[in-house]
């Protein structure tokens, strides 16, 4: 008997599913490189097991409990009378251009089921998700995005994205020979404590890289089982807060889509993949120029005046910078962490002229002007706390208590999001500001809604992440020409929801150099350079303290979107000479850097690494070296190699600034050469195609 299969192509890969001989479900038959489904399937197991059903055995792209009772399905629903299970049956499949809906029902439960998939024209990635139709009230336990499978020879090899605030996207292995990995938030956001992204290689052979990133800014998971027979599972999807979701009759619920890729050239060409992917979703803000920009957080704190700020934005100006941000501490009441939040208004105390004044002021130096704002918090001594203390999260009875000195507003209500998009169209519009920074740097702790009885069918994540989206939202279509940057509290909350509505995002609040290096390698396996906003400060390190160059942090910070943070009145004459050269050379290429495609040359554990960017017939290769600076080379008379990759061998190459010459072969089998010492530990080179 031939079973339905259909096939799914992307740029490079292909994607096939068919309904399986064993049961109504569908399977995955291969995932791969084009072509890869032309053969018998790797991952056939039919009539194969012993003690545990060929649901709980199959490569089944969604289950439900009820069909797959033992190795952990996608959805667990239970009915009125509280039996869990769904047995459904196929009931057709729609293909569109591009895209495949398989459709399952259960007559029992009333439940519709239909499995979406979506290719990304332009690059490697299919999405999924899934659709829920309800004839009946349900309550659905657990309703994953998708389930993928990815055959192993031996081990599987994960690569995920760990940390902690100060310290996110630190790349972290581990082999998965049997047994279950989970990661994950209940934040109410991604959190800092793992980034929504999981790799998956074969250890023998890691050539092949499979990858899946949730879209979703609240609470999640993602899990990856090593099941019997060779085969890893990894399922991924929302975690609601209070449990369950409940549906009434006639209700559809979508879940949030996981973008899966796949590529051939390991973990490198997996990351090229992603950032093929968001450059897609940044569309044409995309080619919007990345200005570069001066943040006054570091050097001012909550002591935020109108005088002081541009005493700093003239110091800015003269370095080269082209937009000036002021962070916390602009608004009446916030002298420090304990007020203001809220009410947000300009504190006249700091700004006598006006705001509007200072707005002009900072304008006339040539500078683009930017703004701070966490619209999601409220300090309890505020205006709006005593008028709406309903609008916060709060269990009745309990107390409500204070992160940060402050609580979260219920963005999950429509009063709380008219409220947050009043307020931003009001500064916006108010003054000239090109540039807002939305922070968040509190997660939901007591997620009750005052009013709601504890039976009320109130999905608190879903509302919330649904806010916050209608707001960004809002924000895109009445402000376009505004550039937004994600934060939270760092790198809280970096995703692909948030990636398609902002501009760039803030992967940590550490800005030392050895500690930013670890977390924006980790970063680039699964997010693209002109995303990725990075300062130059002076900060000590906190984790890795050893000391390195100017230089450095400006190579550092130039693999991303340059911004400066320093207090700029206690740099030397000769450092802000140095700065503005930097930022000159930045000008130069930073189209390279945000439109090319990027390689990762090495890690920071190696004494030489860097990042490669090709566009057109440049290449630019940021260079660091992260081993030791007295001037003695690794080898006694030779300089560290970097060596490259991507170029054409039979090329010539050549280094814009020395004038030197390279065959693409030397480059790519010995390297560029850099005689690293104590004042040389960094540098930019331009490579062109002659």
């Amino acid at each position: 008997m031939t079973y339905p299969r259909w096939t799914l192509r992307t740029a490079n890969t292909s994607y096939t599913v068919r309904l399986s001989p064993d049961g109504p479900w569908a399977e995955l038959d291969a995932w791969g490189p084009l072509g890869v489904e032309d053969g018998p399937s790797a991952l056939d197991w039919s009539h194969r097991t012993h003690f545990i059903t060929p649901a709980d055995a199959a490569p089944a792209e969604y289950l439900p409990y009820g069909l797959r009772p033992f190795t952990g399905a996608e959805l667990v629903v239970a009915g009125t009378g509280g039996d869990r299970g769904v047995w459904w049956e196929f009931d057709g499949a729609e293909e569109t251009d591009g895209g495949l809906r398989l459709a399952f029902t259960d007559e029992l439960t009333g439940l519709r089921t239909v499995l979406c998939y979506e290719t990304v024209p332009g690059t490697d990635v299919i999405l999924r998700w899934t659709e829920f139709t309800a004839t009946a009230e349900l309550r659905l336990e657990r309703l994953d995005s998708a389930a993928v499978n990815i055959p192993v020879a031996g081990a599987a090899l994960l690569t995920c994205l760990a940390g902690q605030w100060s310290q996110e996207f630190q790349r972290t292995r581990l082999d998965l020979t049997r047994g279950t990995f989970t990661i994950g938030s209940l934040q109410g956001a991604p959190g800092h404590a793992y980034a929504p992204w999981l790799a998956v290689q074969d250890t023998e052979a890691p050539q092949a890289a499979y990858g899946v990133a949730l879209e979703w800014p609240g609470n999640w998971h993602i899990t990856a089982e090593a099941e019997p027979g060779g085969t890893v599972r990894v399922r991924a999807g929302r975690v609601p807060h209070e449990g369950a979701v409940r549906m009434a009759p006639g209700e559809t619920l979508v879940t949030p889509r996981l973008a899966c890729a796949f590529s051939p050239d390991g973990l490198d060409g997996l990351s090229r993949v992603w950032h093929r992917y968001e450059r897609r979703l940044s569309g044409d803000r995309l080619h919007r120029t990345r200005k570069v920009l001066y943040n006054s957080w570091e050097a001012t704190g909550f002591d935020v005046d109108a005088a002081g700020q541009l005493e700093l934005a003239k110091a800015a100006a003269d370095i080269g910078a082209e937009l000036f941000v002021v962070d916390d501490g602009w608004l009446t009441g916030r002298a420090d962490d304990t007020g203001g939040l809220g009410d947000w208004y300009p504190d006249p105390a700091a700004f006598p002229q006006g705001f509007d004044r200072f707005v002009a002021d900072i304008r006339a130096l040539g500078l683009d002007f930017g703004l701070w704002v966490e619209p999601e918090a409220v300090s309890p001594g505020s205006r709006l706390y005593a008028e709406h203390p309903e609008w916060v999260y709060r269990v009745d009875g309990r107390p409500a208590r204070l992160v940060r000195n402050q609580l979260l507003l219920d963005l999950g209500r429509t009063d709380v999001q008219d409220f947050v998009i009043g307020t931003l169209d009001r500064l916006l519009g108010a003054y000239g500001i090109g540039y807002l920074k939305w922070d968040m740097n509190r997660p939901p702790t007591e997620r009750g809604r005052p009013g709601a009885g504890p039976h009320d069918p109130v999905d608190l994540d879903a509302e919330h992440v649904a806010g916050y989206l209608r707001v960004l939202d809002h924000l895109r279509a009445a402000h376009p020409g505004v550039t937004v940057e994600g934060c939270a509290g760092g790198g809280g909350r970096i995703e692909h929801a948030t990636l398609a509505r902002t501009d760039v995002v803030w992967p940590s609040d550490n800005t030392a150099p050895m500690d930013r290096l670890r977390i924006q390698h980790g970063f680039l396996h699964a997010h693209a350079p002109h995303v990725m906003s990075s300062w130059v400060t002076d900060a000590p390190g906190i984790f890795d303290p050893r000391p390195r160059s100017l230089a450095f942090r400006f190579v550092n910070a130039m693999c991303g979107v340059l911004g400066i943070g320093a207090d700029l009145r206690a740099w030397t004459p000769e450092q802000r000479a140095e700065a503005a050269r930097w930022i000159a050379r930045y000008k130069e290429v930073r189209d390279v850097v945000h439109h090319g495609e990027a390689r990762l040359l090495g890690t920071p554990d190696d004494p030489t690494c860097g990042v490669q960017y090709e566009a057109g017939d440049r290449t630019v290769v940021a260079a660091l070296s992260t081993g030791r600076l007295d001037g003695a080379p690794l080898l006694p008379g030779r300089p560290a190699r970097l060596r490259l990759r991507g170029l054409d061998p039979a090329a010539r190459y050549r280094d814009t600034a020395t004038g030197t010459a390279y065959g693409g072969a030397h480059l790519l089998h010995h390297g560029l050469p850099f005689a690293w010492s104590a004042g040389h530990d960094a540098d930019l080179v331009v490579l062109r195609r002659l």
